[in-house]
């Protein structure tokens, strides 16, 4: 079984929908009567945005984009490479981006000032996970679930090589796994 690989869980599938559902309350408050502009950004990120937007009680619209910054390692390579952009003009709308987790801040860093440039009428981020101990680049979070210790985190969408995305919670990865 994947959780075999896991040296702990540190949030189970209960306590993760709870934390979504409240996001998406706080979401639905803010964003009342504004039809926003939900940008997920793929893969890690599209089991949380997906759960996400069932809670969003308020007309709003979906969209995604792919972007990497780590290819199969395990740490950022400083280069962000968009490999699927929006479809979605986002000019006067309200955007919210929706993203895994936060760890050096290099991904969002170059993201804002590019979405800045198509003239949303507010863009705000919306992270499951942040880990501020790894952050390289200061990044405000609007909207969070948790922050995290420097550990190495997979399920609910985060990964290692492309695996562990399928778990049901978010557990630390046995360091013998990917060393």
């Amino acid at each position: 079984m994947l959780t075999d690989d896991l040296k702990s869980v540190l949030y189970t599938e209960e306590q993760i929908a709870k934390r979504v559902s409240e996001l998406g309350a706080e979401l639905t408050r803010d964003y009342a009567g504004k039809n926003p502009l939900v940008i997920g950004i793929l893969k890690g990120a599209s089991v949380f945005t997906t759960d996400l937007i069932r809670y969003i009680n308020t007309p709003m619209q979906l969209d995604f984009m792919v972007v990497s910054s780590y290819g199969s390692g395990t740490k950022t390579s400083g280069s962000v490479k968009i490999r699927k952009d929006t479809d979605t003009d986002m000019r006067e709308r309200h955007v919210i981006i929706c993203e895994d987790i936060i760890d050096s801040g290099v991904t969002m860093s170059n993201l804002f000032p590019l979405f800045s440039t198509r003239k949303p009428a507010s863009l705000k981020l919306c992270a499951l996970l942040s880990k501020p101990s790894r952050r390289e680049v200061e990044i405000k979070i609007d909207y969070l679930g948790w922050e995290v210790p420097d550990e190495f985190l997979v399920g609910y969408g985060l990964d290692y090589a492309e695996h562990y995305r399928n778990l049901p919670c978010i557990g630390v990865l046995k360091p013998e796994i990917y060393s």
